[in-house]
Order: structure tokens, then C-alpha cells, then sequence
């Protein structure tokens, strides 16, 4: 007998069976580690919902009071007519992005941001439209803000507004009778931005003509003139109008419109004037303005 065949007979030489460690048993304990981990995670976040669910829903937590800023026109009572049903609402849940969009309906209203304030405080902070000027639109008057937005019905209780009149803002008689149009009502705000740099005439400013959304014509109290003011330096034509008023009065007594919208000239149209040959044409000398004097082309 061969020693190896001696050898594999022999039992002691057999190799051991060493069986591995069983996987199984090892992924099974941690996947029930897992479990419970998880189950233990949920119930603690679940708690916390409940916790916090009963923290929103308790009384300390519910809007009592609102407080309101920046409100001029408007009253505080209409702002929270606006907010009826904030009151009571949860201070935590309740969507203040929903109720701002309520008070920007508001046409008074321009922007608004509203705040929580524990414990139970919900701040309001209005930002209102302002008025430059008086629509007229269908025979009928609206405030209107520097976008055209018309904001309220114009009357008894909006006299204090020292405001020009604007003809020419309505878009298209087929639109709605309170629309404006964007356009013109940029060119009025335009104008009436210009000129307030100068309170003197800002004062005497009485109406604007937006119909013509290349040419703003405008009327000055105490003088009944209708100036033409084109569509830009708005400020520097009528100031150089100011200047020439008492020269061209002496020239035309009654003057029905004057054109300013030329580098070197001033149109004026005398009233009641028989034909457009009777316009009669000033040349604005520059230097002669600065003298005081009035240079004319015949």
C-alpha cells in the first residue's frame, strides 16, 4: 500500500469540516436592530407632532391680537375687515402669504408684509398707493398711482389731495371704463416726477393731456394756455416757457396752445385764431434767454 493511499485511510488525516459562520443569522439580528431603531425613531417623531400639534392648537398660541402700520387711508378697521378670520387662527400654521394676497387685493394697498410675533401677536405693515394724480375717465374721476392703478373713486373725502387732473389715460373704449393705459399713464407720472423738483411750479400744475402718448400737454393755473411739453425735459421747456410767458403775452394777448417740444423754436397759436396762418413762430435764442430777452423771427 502507497503511503498516500495509507494516508487518506487513516481517519486522523481526514480534514476537518469547519463550516462557516451562519450569515444568516448575523443579517437576520441586524436587520432586526434596524427595526426596532426605526420603530423607535417613528414614535419619537410622532410624539413630537402630537406635542406640537397640541402646542398650535393651544389657547397661548392662537392670533388675539393684530397690529397695524403704515396705514394712512386706510383705516385700521378696514385693514381687519380685510383679516376677519385671522383671529383665532393657529399662530403657527396659519399661511400669512395667503393673507397678504388678501390685503394686496385691496387697491389702497401697494405691498404689505405681515410678521408672527409670539405669543399670540400677528404685525401687519401696510404700504399704501400713492396718488399722483385725478383721472378722468368717462366723465367720471379716480385717483390714479404713478402705474395707472386706479385706486379709488375720487371725492368729497379726498379733497385735501392737492392733485392735477389727467385726461387721455383710458386704453380703448372697448376695455373697461377703469382701465388704464400703461403708457400714458407712465408719461403722466414722467411729467409730474419732473416738475415736482420745482414746488413753485408743481403748485400751479391744474391738468395734463396724455392722449397723445408722444406729447404731454399740460395747464397752469392762473394761465390758460395750453403747453405742449413732448414727451421728455419736461422740467426744462416749461421752465423756459416761465421765462418767455410776459414777452410772448406782448407779442399774442390770448393764447390758445404753445409748443415747446422744438430745440429752436416756440410755436404759438394765437386764440381764436382764423386760420393755421395766423400760428406765429418765436425762435428761443439761448443767449438772449440768460439776458432776459426775447429774440423773435418774423
Amino acid at each position: 500500500m502507497s503511503p498516500v493511499a495509507s494516508l487518506n485511510a487513516d481517519k486522523r488525516f481526514r480534514r476537518a469540516h469547519v463550516k462557516p459562520a451562519n450569515k444568516r443569522r448575523r443579517w437576520r439580528g441586524l436587520f432586526k436592530a434596524l427595526f426596532v431603531y426605526g420603530l423607535v425613531v417613528a414614535a419619537l417623531a410622532f410624539g413630537c407632532y402630537r406635542v406640537s400639534i397640541g402646542a398650535a392648537q393651544a389657547h397661548v398660541l392662537k392670533v388675539d391680537r393684530i397690529v397695524v402700520r403704515g396705514n394712512e387711508r386706510l383705516s385700521k378697521g378696514e385693514v381687519l375687515a380685510v383679516l376677519n378670520g385671522l383671529r383665532g387662527e393657529s399662530l403657527v400654521w396659519t399661511d400669512l402669504d395667503a393673507w397678504r394676497r388678501r390685503l394686496l387685493a385691496s387697491p389702497w394697498v401697494g405691498d404689505a408684509a405681515l410678521r408672527r410675533s409670539l405669543p399670540s401677536t400677528v404685525e401687519v405693515v401696510i404700504s399704501e398707493r400713492q396718488p399722483v394724480g385725478i383721472g378722468r375717465i368717462n366723465s367720471d374721476m379716480y385717483l390714479v398711482d404713478d402705474h395707472g392703478v386706479i385706486i379709488d373713486q375720487y371725492g368729497p373725502q379726498y379733497t385735501d389731495l392737492d392733485l392735477p387732473i389727467v385726461d387721455g389715460l383710458s386704453a380703448s373704449p372697448n376695455d373697461s371704463p377703469t382701465m388704464t393705459d400703461e403708457v400714458r399713464a407712465d408719461l403722466a407720472a414722467r411729467l409730474i416726477a419732473a416738475i415736482k423738483a420745482r414746488p413753485a411750479i408743481a403748485r400751479r400744475l391744474s391738468q395734463i393731456d396724455v392722449s397723445d402718448a408722444h406729447n404731454a400737454k399740460i395747464i397752469l393755473s392762473g394761465d390758460p394756455a395750453v403747453i405742449h411739453l413732448g414727451d421728455d425735459q419736461f422740467l426744462p421747456h416749461l421752465e423756459s416757457y416761465l421765462q418767455l410767458a410776459a414777452a410772448l403775452r406782448e407779442r399774442v394777448a390770448e393764447i390758445d396752445y404753445v409748443d415747446l417740444r422744438f430745440e429752436d423754436r416756440i410755436y404759438v397759436r394765437p386764440a381764436f385764431a382764423p386760420s393755421a396762418s395766423a400760428r406765429s413762430a418765436l425762435r428761443r435764442d439761448k443767449p438772449a434767454l440768460r439776458r432776459g430777452k426775447l429774440a423773435g423771427k418774423k
